[in-house]
């Protein structure tokens, strides 16, 4: 019997596909032979209170491979002010990944001193976290007869090299700074090992730092090279830093001073110093100029700084201004738990600001360690 021609677009029976033997075997492979993740490495120095852990690639390859920052903005409307302002200089995912890496991982001081006022000994504790890493252009560390760490195996290839070109040209440039492996403390003309030139005890900078110190230094490209990082963590919005200039003599004239902001976004205040820089005409007339000054010591500047934004200050800022983070009522609920990482990059050309930096950013209390379980700061007994 012939079959009818609808016989042949009836749908055919569904059936169950075998799993082929080759992508089975693929994707069993594909599970099994998964890489773990590198171990993480330290990096030791004498100096150092903890191990430093360095940091993984997902930070160093970014901060690397970054292309130019958004267009920066240069503020120069006001008397004697100088500023360039990133917004932002780091992308946000990288910008967290660092907060949090160094956050985790740094040694922090909650730092108590005392000064006299009219006469008077008065204690101060700072009302925020601090850490401080350099040495003045008198010094640099060299990695002459300095033991020997493994390297990071995460750092990328780009990072070797960079850190291979800072051994070479260590001692003939003392503006280029070494791998923090280095223990020895040399003068940067004769290259002898310098035992009495400080009371405090200097520490060479890390690579979690170093490699973004270059970053920022490569973003401006002015030549403007720096030999010290501070690291200020606000833990909370009653963590603040009052008004004050970093216009100290061993900064040297017209200082530049770069201020990168990570975590929770904190007001940046500025005003200038009252009469500064200006004068009054033959008569005892007030000039534009002082018109202008007063007007800017009355009415702060404000900058809403976020976290990757960075602020840089220049030229006769140092002279004239004034800057301070205020508190920040309200700061609560996962904005507050974040807390704020502040990183000033600058440049010490005598010892006297070593001694200065290390006084008042370590003293000679306990070292405070973040507690993810915690979630807070916490002494430790090491």
């Amino acid at each position: 019997m012939s079959k009818r021609i609808s016989t042949f677009f009836q749908p055919l029976p569904s059936k169950k596909l075998k799993p082929d033997a080759t992508t089975t075997a693929e994707s069993s492979s594909s599970i099994t032979t998964t890489v773990p993740p590198k171990p993480s490495t330290y990096t030791h120095h004498p100096s150092y209170p903890i191990p430093i852990r360095d940091p993984p690639s997902t930070i160093t390859t970014p901060l690397l491979s970054n292309p130019a920052p958004r267009p920066l903005k240069s503020i120069t409307n006001h008397p004697h002010l100088d500023l360039l302002y990133f917004q932002p200089f780091l992308p946000a995912p990288l910008a967290r990944d660092l907060f949090e890496f160094l956050r985790n991982e740094l040694p922090f001081y909650r730092v108590q001193y005392k000064i006299r006022r009219g006469g008077t000994e008065t204690s101060i504790n700072t009302p925020r976290y601090t850490t401080v890493f350099g040495v003045d252009d008198t010094s640099t560390f060299t990695t002459a007869n300095s033991e020997s760490v493994p390297t990071n195996s995460n750092f990328d290839t780009k990072v070797q090299e960079d850190t291979d070109t800072a051994n070479h040209n260590l001692l003939d440039s003392p503006q280029q700074l070494p791998p923090a492996n280095s223990s020895i403390l040399v003068d940067s003309k004769t290259h002898t090992e310098t035992k009495s030139r400080y009371r405090c005890r200097p520490r060479p900078i890390p690579p979690c730092l170093d490699i973004l110190r270059r970053a920022v230094e490569k973003a401006t490209d002015d030549g403007t090279r720096y030999n010290f990082v501070l690291v200020n963590y606000y833990a909370t919005g009653d963590d603040s830093i009052s008004y004050h200039s970093d216009d100290e003599r061993f900064l040297g004239q017209n200082p530049t001073i770069a201020s990168l902001s990570l975590g929770a976004g904190r007001d940046f205040l500025l005003k200038h110093k009252p009469g500064g820089g200006g004068g009054s005409g033959g008569g005892g007339s007030t000039t534009d100029a002082d018109r202008a000054i007063a007007n800017a010591a009355a009415k702060p500047l404000k900058f809403p700084l976020k976290s990757g934004d960075m602020l840089i200050m220049r030229g006769e800022t140092q002279a004239n201004w004034l800057h301070s983070v205020p508190k920040r009522k309200g700061l609560q609920g996962s904005a507050g738990a974040l807390g704020r990482i502040n990183i000033t990059f600058r440049r010490a050309v005598v010892p006297g600001g070593t001694e200065n930096y290390y006084r008042y950013n370590v003293g000679d209390g306990v070292v405070y360690r973040w507690k993810d379980e915690e979630g807070k700061m916490v002494a430790t007994t090491e």
